[in-house]
C-alpha cells in the first residue's frame, strides 16, 4: 500500500496530472480553483482563492466551494490509501457538518491531519467484509492564520467484491 500511495502522491503533485485528475473526476473543483498544495501519508492541505468562479453575493468564497476544498483535503488522503488496492475499495461521503466562523476572503487553506486514522480505516475495510465509517476533520484557515471554517466529513469505505 505504501508504494501505491507514493504513486498517487506523485500524480497529484504533478501540475498536469492534477489538472487531468480534476477535469476527468471533479470538474467543478477545477472550475472553482481548488488545488492540493501539500500531501503526504498523514497530512493534506488544499487551497482555494476567492475569485469570480467561486464568489457569492457577499464578496467571499461561496460555502459550497469551501465544502469542496474541505472534502478534498480528507478525500485525497482516502484516495491515496485506496489507490490500486486489491480488492478495490469504494468510498462515499455519508455526512458533512460545518461551522463557519469568518468571511472567507483571499486564499483559504484547508488542512486535514487524519492520515493515520484514514489508513487504519482503509486497512479495516480491506480486512473485513463490512462497511467501515469514520469522521475526518478539515480546518480552513485564512492567510492570517485565523480559522474561517471547520468541516467534519464522515466517510464510508467498503471492500468491492
Amino acid at each position: 500500500m505504501q508504494n501505491n500511495r507514493q504513486i498517487f502522491f506523485k500524480k497529484v503533485k504533478s501540475r498536469l496530472g492534477f489538472i487531468l485528475f480534476l477535469l476527468t473526476r471533479l470538474p467543478a473543483a477545477w472550475f472553482a480553483g481548488v488545488k492540493i498544495s501539500e500531501i503526504n501519508e498523514r497530512y493534506c492541505s488544499v487551497t482555494i482563492r476567492y475569485g469570480w468562479s467561486n464568489k457569492n453575493p457577499f464578496r467571499s468564497v461561496y460555502f459550497a466551494c469551501l465544502s469542496m476544498a474541505a472534502e478534498m483535503s480528507s478525500g485525497a488522503l482516502v484516495m491515496a490509501n485506496c489507490y490500486n488496492s486489491k480488492p478495490a475499495i469504494s468510498m462515499l461521503v455519508i455526512k458533512t457538518e460545518a461551522e463557519f466562523y469568518k468571511k472567507a476572503k483571499g486564499k483559504i487553506t484547508f488542512v486535514c491531519n487524519d492520515g493515520k486514522q484514514i489508513e487504519d480505516a482503509v486497512n479495516a475495510a480491506l480486512s473485513e467484509n463490512i462497511p467501515v465509517s469514520f469522521r475526518s476533520r478539515s480546518v480552513g484557515l485564512n492567510q492570517e492564520g485565523d480559522t474561517v471554517a471547520e468541516f467534519f466529513i464522515t466517510w464510508s469505505l467498503k471492500r468491492k467484491e
